[in-house]
């Protein structure tokens, strides 16, 4: 688990957001915070604003007030391309990921490497080398794959996670945000994602893990400290050595207000 304290400055703080669409309050002052080195789980009921509130920190969805702070620094997301340049990066549920594609052509699909020289300026890709950090990450993670060279639509579910967060720890330094990662994963597969958020957790001490889950087993197996949303508001943030799965379940019903 995490040592850090309140005391320190959160690697990201977002404030008093909120967004409406139309007469739907999506998010009504919804404030979190994250600082590095833990792994950050965020609950609450379907429509609670969990949501929202991640693609407002991912640069998806633009609010209508508040503040998003990192490393102590105001800044404002317009596009996800604002988010990525600060180190935001994030796995969404349906992962985004090109099935008829290799490993390293998903980790590197946008930002393909290329040769130097003039071969680069000819618009030839480096191969092997987006290959050799491609597997450098999965080694990383400890993620087995059966090939990085067969389409990631024959992987397995868990192996098809694994490749999109080695893509996203690729580019993404500081702020790593899962939205749902075990959903519709069987329980091999379910263990070999949270073996990779707690092994990137421990080896990557500069990065926040903001997890998005229903599960709240795994939050306890997983998590430094929980925030539970009801309504578009964080109404707890509790540490999970400190809370009870009933007491969770309390508060995101509403049984504990």
């Amino acid at each position: 688990m995490s040592t850090h304290t309140a005391a320190e400055a959160p690697l990201l703080k977002v404030d008093g957001i909120t967004k409406a669409y139309g007469r739907v309050i999506a998010l009504d002052g919804a404030s979190l915070e994250l600082v590095a080195g833990e792994c950050h789980a965020l609950v609450g009921d379907n429509g609670a604003g969990k949501s929202t509130l991640v693609k407002v920190i991912s640069g998806v969805v633009v609010p209508d007030s508040g503040t998003i702070a990192i490393d102590g620094n105001d800044t404002a997301f317009v596009t996800p391309n604002d988010a990525r340049a600060v180190g935001v990066e994030t796995v969404y549920q349906d992962l985004a990921i090109a099935l008829h594609l290799n490993a390293f052509e998903n980790v590197f699909l946008g930002r393909e490497l290329k040769r130097t020289g003039v071969l680069g300026r000819l618009g030839v890709l480096d191969r092997r080398a987006m290959r050799s950090r491609t597997t450098e990450l999965l080694t990383s993670l400890n993620a087995r794959l059966q090939s990085a060279e067969l389409p990631v639509g024959s992987y397995s579910g868990g192996q098809r996670q694994a490749v999109a967060i080695a893509r996203s720890i690729a580019w993404g330094q500081r702020i790593l945000i899962l939205d749902e990662p075990t959903a519709a994963l069987g329980v091999p597969q379910k263990k070999m994602v949270l073996d990779l958020i707690a092994r990137l957790r421990r080896e990557r001490p500069e990065m926040g893990i903001l997890l998005i889950t229903h599960d709240l087993p795994h939050v306890f197996e997983i998590a430094d400290r929980v925030t539970v949303m009801r309504h578009g508001r964080a109404v707890a943030t509790l540490r999970t050595s400190e809370t009870t799965e009933h007491e969770l379940i309390a508060s995101i019903t509403g049984a504990a207000a």
